[in-house]
């Protein structure tokens, strides 16, 4: 009665294997598979090969590293003095809190500006990235009641150029680092 129940749950989980492959009785060329096993796991990461359990999605990553990228670091150098309530490499965004330049609590109007900077490319010229600054003026210290604006002032292209700036100097300083 056991072995029954054994060979029936067998081949049960056998199944579920099984028919998870989309064809289990594909023929491969010995002479198409790298006999070297890191040759191997490099053409399969190429190929987007992976495991998959209960039909998920195959989902690869994209490892692309901040440290390399120019303007991404000058943008972080640049904006050092505010905290970010988003930075993120692979979504090209970076997003500071709000902050003030207020130096009196007291003052009838509390004015709070938040810079935007997306990246459009990585290459070092004036359109790869978008400086956008939002400000919000509250009436009362309480900040009860507050209207969010876009500025459309000449301190985003003061942030932008300064960015850009840092960023030619960065790459400046990289490029005779790998000459020596």
């Amino acid at each position: 009665m056991k072995t029954k129940y054994f060979l029936l749950i067998f081949s049960l989980i056998s199944l579920i294997f099984i028919s998870a492959c989309k064809n289990p009785f594909r023929y491969t060329d010995a002479r198409e598979i790298p006999v070297d096993g890191e040759e191997r796991v490099r053409k399969n990461i190429e190929e987007g090969r992976g495991i998959t359990l209960f039909g998920g999605e195959k989902k690869g990553g994209v490892f692309d590293f901040a440290s390399s990228n120019e303007l991404w670091r000058a943008s972080i150098e640049v904006l050092d003095f505010v905290s970010f309530t988003n930075a993120s490499y692979s979504g090209g965004i970076i997003i500071t809190d709000w902050f003030s330049g207020n130096t009196q609590s007291d003052e009838k109007n509390q004015r709070e500006i938040k810079i935007t900077v997306r990246f459009l490319t990585n290459e070092i010229r004036a359109d790869a990235i978008k400086v956008v600054i939002h400000e919000k003026v509250c009436s009362d210290i309480a900040k009860l009641d507050c209207k969010i604006n876009k500025v459309q002032s000449s301190i985003g292209n003061d942030v932008k150029l300064a960015i850009l700036k840092k960023a030619a100097l960065l790459k400046k300083e990289s490029e005779k680092k790998t000459k020596k």
